[in-house]
């Protein structure tokens, strides 16, 4: 990792910005990437930011939308949200999408469209509007060629919300927590992505997993590893990301870990993450893969 000057330890601010030696390998179009999974507490958000985070530093270029009304996808960027506009404006089409995106510092391009207090009420505003479900989309097709990748921060939840972020993107990214019931509730979310790719958007494919808070002394969670991995072998990202305190301190700070600390076990981990996710996108195919929902086995 080049050079880059430090934060003092008295200050939140971000100084410099951060570069690899080592550049990741862009993708032939915009892969756009909604990170989901409705039981919370999973790492969702630390997924989200970190892996964005990572493949700024690798020279691509990147958005991340906060489609969580607690918003912490946009705090642990560093950009305000309280009071500004965000995505709450553009779903309900007061505002363009190109002016409420906002830049993160300490990265070359990082950008966000932070959530805000509104958002809250977007699931009962988004009933009686036309095109509910793809409000999303359209906005994100007016920038989408701006950008090398596209992460939608999802809430913990199969709402309004969650649907226009399948039907917005092109992959489905989900991250399974290494405890137990990791696997609850995700019949519900693999129904939810089948009914959007047939009703709603035929490009969708659930591409890729990520294991979080993996703790490699304890066989419960080497159990979970073992039974993703039966089932999902290929959507598998086989890099678990480490239960970590690191990860959890850096959006106190309004940062990623990759700039809090960015030599630390889980930085270096979803910077490997990032990076075969980047090397899979090379030659990513949407036709390629195909689940079978019932038994979770590749086709």
């Amino acid at each position: 990792m080049a050079d880059v000057p430090r934060e003092t330890s008295n200050s939140n601010r971000v100084i410099g910005t951060r570069r690899l030696k080592e550049p990741m390998p862009a993708p032939a179009k915009t892969r756009i990437f909604v990170v989901a999974n409705q039981k919370g507490g999973v790492g969702k958000t630390t997924t989200a930011v970190n892996l964005a985070a990572a493949l700024s530093m690798g020279g691509l270029k990147v958005l991340v939308v906060d489609l969580d009304p607690q918003g912490n996808a946009s705090t642990a960027l560093g950009v305000e949200h309280r009071v500004s506009m965000g995505v709450y404006e553009v779903l309900m089409g007061t505002a363009p999408v190109n002016s409420v995106i906002q830049k993160c510092a300490g990265f070359p391009v990082l950008d966000c469209i932070p959530s805000n207090t509104s958002l809250a009420q977007a699931e009962i505003n988004l009933v009686s509007m036309v095109a509910r479900e793809s409000r999303l989309k359209d906005a994100l097709n007016e920038i989408a060629d701006n950008y090398d990748y596209i992460f939608i921060d999802c809430p913990p939840s199969l709402g309004l919300l969650t649907v226009n972020a399948f039907a917005a993107a092109n992959e489905v990214l989900i991250p399974i927590q290494c405890e137990y019931y990791a696997l609850e509730g995700l019949s519900q979310l693999l129904e939810t992505y089948k009914i959007v790719k047939q009703r709603l958007n035929s490009e969708l494919n659930l591409t890729t997993i990520v294991l979080t808070m993996f703790d490699s002394r304890t066989r419960l969670a080497n159990d979970v590893v073992a039974n993703v991995r039966s089932h999902f072998p290929r959507e598998l990202i086989d890099i678990p990301i480490p239960r970590a305190v690191r990860l959890s301190e850096a959006p106190s700070y309004s940062q990623t870990v990759m700039t809090y600390d960015p030599s630390s076990t889980g930085a270096i981990a979803y910077m490997q993450v990032a990076r075969e996710i980047a090397e899979r996108g090379k030659a990513f195919d949407s036709n390629v893969i195909s689940i079978n929902y019932k038994s979770g086995d590749i086709a």
